[in-house]
């Protein structure tokens, strides 16, 4: 009886009911038979609790010296905004090493991701990206090298998938679809071989990460991200035939 009573107190109820409602919405819907999938928000800045489901780290967290912070910045007034926000990653990415920690030989990065979304009735939940082609996010770029992190419940945990996000209009708004299949496997930085096919049904955490190890300050706003299968065909990010993971540029 405790350990129901301490899931329930965990959000564990809440959780469940969500995705019950979630399912019963999709089979009324008949996505499953049409095809046509309605868009999946998998995380929004717009709200007052948005900062709740997501997690800061940066080389600070092994004795780095760089500095980051997502907080919460009103929009400008307007039919569309009013009570709305969006998030601002941000701070100053620093290059020096910790002197009294001479095993670590990197430094100079900055991240964010979503939090895992727990355990329903119906057992541990995922974001289910396998019925869309792209995964589209609403951002105002500063210029600097980010990657999107795509995490899923692979076989080895610490696998990563990342794509570059190319920023367009640096400094306004823009939104950016990016494939799911250009997505790179990688692990602890490094592309892995074979490139297996992303479990994009099984995703745990999606995030953002800055690693030109430019040193000085970076802000990337971003609104919201989502799966999708609807674009503007303008919006797709074409990967330059140079594209490479680590490519410093």
């Amino acid at each position: 009886m405790r350990p129901a009573l301490r899931l329930l107190r965990g959000g564990f109820l809440r959780r469940s009911i969500e995705e019950m409602k979630r399912n019963t919405f999709s089979v009324i819907k008949g996505e499953g038979i049409t095809g046509d999938f309605a868009d999946m928000e998998i995380h929004s800045f717009r709200h007052p609790d948005s900062l709740k489901n997501i997690k800061v780290f940066s080389d600070a967290d092994t004795g780095g010296f760089s500095k980051v912070h997502m907080d919460l910045t009103p929009c400008p007034p307007g039919p569309l905004s009013e009570g709305q926000y969006y998030g601002r990653f941000r701070g100053n990415i620093s290059i020096e090493l910790p002197v009294e920690r001479p095993k670590i030989q990197r430094s100079g990065y900055a991240a964010w991701r979503t939090l895992e979304r727990g355990r329903t009735l119906f057992g541990r939940q995922y974001w289910d990206c396998d019925p869309y082609i792209y995964l589209a996010l609403r951002v105002k770029s500063d210029g600097s090298k980010y990657f999107v992190n795509i995490q899923t419940d692979s076989i080895v945990e610490t696998d990563i998938h990342q794509h570059r996000l190319f920023a367009r209009r640096v400094g306004e708004w823009e939104t950016i679809h990016i494939p799911f299949l250009e997505f790179v496997r990688t692990n602890f930085g490094q592309v892995i071989e074979p490139q297996n096919e992303m479990m994009k049904q099984k995703v745990k955490t999606v995030g953002i990460g800055l690693i030109d190890r430019i040193p000085g300050p970076f802000e990337l706003c971003i609104d919201r991200i989502w799966a999708t299968n609807t674009p503007e065909p303008e919006h797709v990010t074409k990967v330059p035939s140079s594209f490479n993971v680590h490519d410093d540029e």
